[in-house]
């Protein structure tokens, strides 16, 4: 997190002065004034009548003291440090973001503290902490320059008042500055310049670049720098020597050691934590929870962790880097993989941009402009306005595992120090000095003085106070909380205070919250991913294989982690275990088998091993119960140990050998520096540098091992021969695109460079859809392999969500590249939005007056063919068209959703779910003319070769079925289309009687529905039945032509176009077959044909599909069986029908699917068991009429009823009429039920049952017994086979642990 340059021993590297060159005098920055002319141009300014002087950066509408000037680094010292080279280009653009700034007398002028750093390409960070402050214009040329600039400003703004005969002294008010709706008086009173009247006042910034994030240290020092030299008094040495001894003689801390330096005026104190303890954090957390509130807070981190896109927004440049750095020091021990920007320059904005996950800052103008920042991407954006405590969430981003207990924890530990969990909304400069006036007065009361409790109850202390009233009253107006303060010690108690803590109160205190805070983060993670280690896949091979195939392992195995885990952690840990942040910790665990650990990964291991040791929890039972931080008061005590008592002092500054006359002092102004004694550090420095302090031996090794680590990298890379800005992305191919743009180079903002960004961020994007796509489709096949008996299944319903949802964020990042003109929130579809008008509009102009045809029929030749053709098997169900615009308006009537980015998603599941993805983007990104008008020339929907491979990679999706759509989307109305199909040759195809038939899915059924008579295709519209299992088919056998002899019903869902067969073969009529009225049909998904004329129209393949399995269709009526199986065959389809029972419910339950289809279904367990019951059965009889098995069922039952007892042994007999009884129950109340099913379908009916409530294993031996059985039966029978029927009788009760539950179709009307 705090990774330092592993050669620096050193406090600071760098001191930097930072301002206006007089030499060069008033540049304007050409890159803030191009960016502020491309941002009018997004807001609607003519392309045509660009702003006047673009090339040169002026622009006449803002007055000359709001205009953005180049500021330059003046000085810096030393000159270069080896191990950290200085980047001028990027320290002048993160010390002064917005470039010089123009005071007056009039306006404030007070000096500001910010920080930034600069990630290196390996990683490693440097600081930079930063006071701006203001400095009289002395160069006369600069006032002269500014008075010019004036001059020309207003014959502009009046010539364009009075061209304009409407325009009003308000219009010209708002044009001098907009945005402020004060008088015009005062506007020209703050943005006038008079080089007679006026004094100008130029920014100018002192600036300390270090190795660790010492942010309070250098804050102090900074201050005290300054004041030395805004004082009246000079400084007791000069500023060489303060600054000489910051650079050269004042060490880092060793880890675990606390330091003490000298200010210009008084010591500066920090502390580093120890080996064992959370990395360095020396920014207040107790700011960020007071700016965002704890909840808003909570949920920023969750998006973090998410790998969401964060855009921080704020007009303080120090607010940006609290937040920043606070919520990535939260996420411990993991850390952020992507483009990490905390303060974006006014010249990097084109950077918002970046189709990858980010975490920038970008300065607001004005307290409330987000209305008018328009950016290009916010389907994944989470955007947080810091000033006015506001968060904007993306939608349906799972929740962090025990959120209220975990708010509840950190409130308790703000409350412990007086914070509001809910934040501080007025936590500005004016609150805070009027809260220290209101503190001082009480401090200052002689009533009070002998109060002995430090934490008082304000209101009861100013109830009998006029003054102290009157300051509440005020207190209350600007909104500072003062219900319970800490009353400041006497002067003598503080002079106490002060010899035991070497530091002030309230820097303590915000040391103890900020450690406490952090722990309590980091132990929600030792508790989530305790066990995690058990996971982690160890690979066979060394460390330079492992390292160059990374891409091709699979190191962690989710599958299993996640079902280890409670039921609420997994839609929020399903997601986070496929982040960068995780892929990569996990990285380091691994590699930790060859080299040193991680700092971090070494902390955390550490932390899970004492946690293990203390606690009694059994590792492999996971619960989801909360269990609270119990190291708080230790890591408090920790730090103010360190603090109480410094472990080493640095040497003190002193008078430096500098020349006559340098170092004069003027009060204002900071002097000019003798740079040959800042230069160079002194000879003995090791000798003379700090009493008995050297860099800790332990840490000097990690820090070689670091080194060793980045130069193995480099060595690799440079074999590789890649160049600099490609270095490990070779090594570690499967990390994120982000990895390698971690920040954006600030040192050459070239037109060339900007466009090599964006086409890493295409080849980036390219390669991220290759390995989404590669992984659903791996993981989904091999779940398909699984329905087909091979392997074990390593992916859930939960992990296919998680993968879909992470490819909908790729496509909307994928439309969100480069985009000119965008509607709502989604760019994608904004994008469809657009289509879908120039479409209607040219349907409009083709459509001839007279004919009004539907949208769907005007289709081009891409629907077309379909149309003319019919489907293999001569089944006359109409072909749905293949129509874009169609699916859009499907989504676009869905009133169950209400956003944009909803509507995208929908969208997108339901292509996949049709398999037209591919082809529909596809229709959507060749659209040239509509494609120019929406996209930059440099986006990524604009290069044509990485389009085609992208559109590859998607239709590789097409070989493994998804219901992505129908599974999510569970309560719209869904038309479906069913179409009845009788076998012509040898029936009628219409029958006299009245139809009727009901359809049943995972999600509920339709009810009866009566068949118009003479109509065999019926179209009906429900609630969504899900994947569709049965249908019942039946009619009132009335009319002369009454029986009717069904081949099979075909059933579609008009949206998904999911087509299901129900196959039937067989008669409905009496007197005819078995004598059924009604038949339970199981249905089974058909696999689309391919449109060859569709794939002839682009240059990729044609659509895969999976290999469909054979059916076979059994006619039984026709007598047109083939062959008997022998006694073989009918044990193995039994042993297989269990089975698959047994591993349906071995499943999670939401991974299941349909038990009707493996109990009634072709392999099902009832057709194995009529299989075994058929086996010598002699069913023909005189004249050739059937009979049946159930005709033996009902014949045993008469047998059972009115059987005489005889002499066997009256236990055996009581069981024995127990089982006889239940048998006729089950079978007499099948008989008596109000249904038309025929002697097949009770037979069917009879098997579930006995199924279900676990009684087939006492009928199949009753059966067996049965004297019938001789009558009807040959000798060879199975079930005259003792050892067979034994056999089964023992299958069958491994069924007996299972809960099995009838669909409603198949028991309705059944009492028992």
């Amino acid at each position: 997190m705090t990774s330092s340059s592993s050669g620096s021993c050193r406090f600071a590297d760098y001191f930097v002065l930072a301002g206006i060159d007089t030499d060069s005098g008033l540049e304007p920055d050409e890159l803030s004034a191009l960016c502020q002319w491309l941002e009018a141009q997004r807001y609607g300014r003519s392309q045509d009548n660009p702003c006047p002087n673009k090339a040169s950066g002026e622009n006449f509408d803002q007055s000359p003291l709001r205009r953005t000037f180049k500021s330059k680094v003046l000085a810096h010292y030393p000159q270069n440090v080896e191990y950290n080279p200085f980047d001028q280009d990027a320290v002048n653009m993160l010390c002064m973001p917005k470039g010089l700034s123009f005071r007056t007398q009039a306006e404030s002028r007070d000096p500001l503290f910010h920080s930034f750093l600069i990630t290196r390409e390996d990683g490693s960070r440097t600081y930079g902490f930063v006071l701006t402050f203001y400095e009289e214009v002395t160069c006369k040329q600069i006032c002269s320059a500014m008075q010019t600039l004036y001059q020309m400003h207003n014959v502009e703004q009046y010539s364009s008042v009075y061209a304009s005969s409407s325009c009003s002294m308000d219009s010209l008010a708002s044009s001098i500055d907009e945005g402020d709706s004060t008088s015009l008086a005062k506007l020209q009173r703050y943005n006038s310049y008079d080089i007679s009247r006026d004094t100008l006042y130029v920014s100018k910034c002192i600036c300390l670049i270090t190795p660790l994030p010492f942010m309070q240290a250098c804050r102090k020092f900074l201050l005290q720098l300054h004041k030395a030299v805004s004082s009246q008094q000079p400084p007791p040495l000069p500023l060489e020597s303060y600054i000489h001894n910051v650079l050269y003689e004042v060490p880092l801390p060793p880890p675990g050691r606390s330091l003490k330096f000298s200010g210009v005026y008084g010591p500066v104190i920090c502390q580093r934590p120890g080996l064992t303890e959370l990395p360095l954090f020396d920014f207040p957390l107790r700011e960020a929870f007071e700016l965002l509130g704890l909840e808003n807070l909570v949920q920023l981190f969750t998006c973090v962790l998410l790998e969401m896109q964060i855009l921080l927004y704020s007009q303080d440049y120090q607010r940006l880097m609290t937040v920043a750095e606070g919520i990535t020091t939260l996420l411990f021990p993991f850390q952020w993989q992507h483009v990490y920007v905390p303060i974006l320059p006014a010249s990097l904005l084109h950077f918002l941009d970046a189709p990858v996950p980010y975490l920038m800052g970008l300065q607001s103008k004005e307290p409330n402009d987000r209305s008018k920042l328009e950016l290009p991407q916010e389907a994944n954006l989470c955007f947080v306005d810091i000033d006015n405590h506001f968060i904007e969430l993306p939608e349906d981003f799972p929740q962090f595992p025990n959120k209220l207990e975990f708010i509840q924890e950190i409130s308790e530990v703000l409350l412990h120090f007086g914070i509001p969990p809910e934040g501080n909304l007025h936590c500005s400069e004016s609150a805070t000095k009027l809260k220290n006036l209101v503190l001082d007065d009480l401090v200052n009361d002689k009533k009070n003085g002998n109060l002995t409790a430090n934490t008082i109850n304000m209101y009861e202390l100013l109830k009998g106070n006029e003054t102290l009233a009157r300051l509440q009253a005020l207190a209350k107006r600007t909104g500072v909380t003062v219900e319970k303060m800490e009353i400041a010690p006497p002067p003598a108690a503080a002079k106490e205070k002060d010899t035991k803590c070497q530091c002030s109160e309230e820097e303590l205190r915000d040391y103890k919250l900020t450690v406490q805070l952090r722990e309590v983060f980091a132990n929600r993670f030792t508790q989530m991913f305790a066990d995690y280690e058990a996971f982690v896949i160890q690979p066979t091979q060394d460390m330079d294989s492992w390292l160059t195939n990374r891409e091709q392992m699979q190191n962690f195995d989710k599958a299993s982690f996640l079902s280890d885990q409670p039921e609420p952690y997994l839609p929020f840990l399903s997601h986070f275990i496929e982040t960068q942040m995780f892929a990569t910790f996990i990285d380091n665990k691994i590699v930790s088998l060859w080299e040193e650990k991680d700092p971090l990964l070494r902390v955390f291991d550490s932390r899970i091993e004492k946690m293990k040791i203390y606690s009694v929890r059994i590792p492999t039972l996971r619960s989801s119960n909360y269990q609270k931080c119990t190291v708080l008061k230790e890591a408090a005590q920790a730090i103010e140990q360190r603090l109480v008592k410094i472990d080493h002092t640095a040497i003190h500054p002193h008078l430096l050998d500098m020349k006559i006359g340098q170092g004069k002092y003027e009060q204002g102004f900071f002097p000019k520096l003798q740079s040959d004694v800042l230069s160079t550090g002194p000879t003995n420095n090791k000798k003379r540098t700090f009493t008995g302090c050297i860099c800790d031996s332990r840490w000097a090794n990690r820090s070689a091992t670091a080194q060793r680590r980045k130069d193995r990298l480099r060595q690799h890379s440079e074999h590789l021969a890649l160049d600099n800005d490609l270095k490990e992305k070779y090594i570690q191919e499967a990390r994120s695109i982000g990895k390698n743009l971690r920040q954006p180079k600030l040192s050459d903002l070239s037109p060339a460079v900007i466009a090599q960004t964006n086409w890493k961020f295409v080849e980036g994007l390219l390669k991220e859809c290759r390995i989404k796509t590669k992984r659903m489709l791996v993981e989904k096949m091999g779940h398909e392999a699984v329905e087909l008996g091979h392997g074990e299944a390593n992916i859930t319903g939960l992990e296919e969500n998680t993968l879909i949802a992470s490819l909908c964020d790729l496509l909307e990042r994928i439309w969100s590249h480069g985009l000119l003109i965008k509607q709502g929130k989604s760019a994608l579809w904004s994008h469809l939005l657009h289509y879908q008008e120039s479409e209607e509009k040219r349907e409009a102009m083709v459509e001839t007056p007279g004919e009004q045809m539907s949208l769907y029929k005007k289709r081009p030749s891409l629907a077309a063919g379909p149309e003319r053709r019919r489907s293999d098997s001569g089944l006359n169900l109409p072909t749905l068209r293949v129509s874009l615009i169609h699916d859009m308006r499907h989504v676009q009537h869905m009133s169950e959703i209400k956003t944009d980015v909803g509507r995208a998603r929908a969208w997108i599941r339901l292509s996949l779910e049709k398999k037209v993805l591919s082809q529909q983007l596809k229709q959507l990104m060749f659209n040239q003319a509509l494609i120019k008008k929406l996209y930059k020339r440099y986006a990524f929907l604009r290069c044509e070769d990485e389009k085609e491979q992208f559109l590859y990679h998607l239709l590789s999706l097409n070989a493994v079925d998804y219901f992505c759509f129908t599974s999510v989307f569970t309560t719209i109305m869904i038309p479906y289309r069913a179409v009845i199909i009788p076998i012509k040759k040898l029936s009628n195809s219409i029958t006299t009687s009245n139809p009727w038939i009901s359809v049943s899915g995972e999600l509920g059924d339709t009810g009866v529905m009566q068949v118009p008579k003479n109509v065999l295709e019926m179209t009906f519209e429900c609630q969504n039945l899900g994947k569709l299992t049965t249908v019942q088919i039946g009619h009132d056998n009335s009319g002369l032509l009454a029986k009717w002899l069904v081949d099979c019903v075909m059933v579609r869902n008009e949206i998904t176009g999911h087509t299901y067969r129900f196959p039937c073969g067989r008669w409905l009529g009496k007197g005819v077959d078995d004598g059924s009225l009604e038949r339970i049909l199981v249905g089974e998904l058909i696999t689309p044909v391919v449109e060859e004329d569709l794939s002839k129209q682009c240059r990729t393949p044609p659509q895969l599909r999976s290999p469909t399995v054979t059916r076979r269709l059994s006619i039984t009526s026709l007598g047109g069986k083939t062959g008997k199986p022998n006694a073989g065959q009918i044990q193995e389809g039994i042993g297989e029908s269990i089975n698959n029972i047994v591993k349906h419910f071995h499943k999670p339950e939401k991974e299941r699917g349909s038990l009707t289809i493996l109990l009634c279904g072709e392999y099902g367990l009832v057709s194995a068991l009529e299989q075994v019951f058929h086996h010598g059965f002699k069913s023909a009889r005189l004249f050739q009429k059937n009979v049946f098995i159930w005709d033996f069922i009902e014949k045993a039952v008469t047998y059972f009823e009115t059987a005489e007892e005889d002499e066997e042994s009256q236990e055996n007999l009581l069981q024995l009429k127990a089982c006889s009884a239940t048998f006729c129950q089950y079978v007499n109340a099948i008989t008596a039920a109000p249904r038309n099913i025929g002697k097949d379908g009770k037979l069917q009916l009879l098997v579930c049952l006995g199924a279900r409530d676990h009684l087939l294993p006492q009928w199949i031996p009753l059966l067996a017994e049965c004297p019938v059985i001789s009558r009807m039966y040959e000798d060879g029978a199975l079930l005259r086979d003792h050892a067979t029927v034994n056999s089964l009788i023992r299958v069958l009760q491994t069924l007996h642990e299972f809960n099995i539950t009838l669909e409603a179709s198949l028991v309705k009307g059944i009492d028992l």
